[in-house]
């Protein structure tokens, strides 16, 4: 049985056994909140668990490094949604310990492109289009770092509401330990 099977066949009796009852909610975050954090396998169930939050409490917005790296992208996007339109009226900037953008080498990975079946011809036309993959596909010198970066384009996006606090902390992402990195209710 493949993957997709797998999931269809568990999906079934999940909605059989009326399962989804105890996830139900609405679209707005209870706790008021919208979280950007990073995609890592660790920090799928550890991270909710460490901040007591449940189905329905936040919004969260998952990226590799929790890193906005447009002020105009997708993700600066999903945060103005989550305040302008679900209500949220704070933001939490969360990156972790072992954090793999940390040590992302655009360079082997544009190696690892090319081994999985990527042209040359595709990466000279992005390059003579504007797009610097090396740049494009760097992360951070280190996860505090990342972090601080993160919350300073949040704080200085021209179209944040005034008031609303940005708050950037790192989650040891063995232990679940929060470091408060900033407080966005200071000024």
């Amino acid at each position: 049985m493949n993957q997709v099977q797998s999931i269809l066949e568990f999906n079934r009796k999940f909605v059989d056994d009326k399962e989804y009852e105890k996830y139900m909610t609405d679209k707005f975050p209870e706790k008021k909140m919208a979280i950007v954090t990073c995609m890592d396998t660790r920090l799928v169930e550890l991270l909710p668990k460490a901040m007591n939050l449940r189905n329905g409490d936040v919004k969260l917005i998952k990226n590799a490094g929790a890193i906005i790296s447009q002020p105009f992208g997708s993700v600066m996007r999903s945060l103005l949604v989550a305040i302008y339109e679900l209500h949220a009226q704070e933001v939490f900037i969360i990156g972790h310990t072992g954090c793999g953008m940390a040590a992302l080498n655009s360079d082997r990975m544009i190696h690892s492109m090319k081994e999985r079946g990527i042209s040359e011809d595709v990466l000279s036309t992005l390059e003579n289009s504007g797009i610097k993959l090396n740049k494009w596909l760097k992360g951070f010198d280190n996860e505090k770092d990342g972090v601080i970066h993160t919350v300073e384009i949040v704080k200085k996006h021209p179209l944040l509401p005034p008031g609303i606090p940005v708050h950037g902390m790192l989650i040891d992402s063995t232990t679940g330990e929060l470091e408060l990195i900033i407080d966005g209710y200071e000024k």
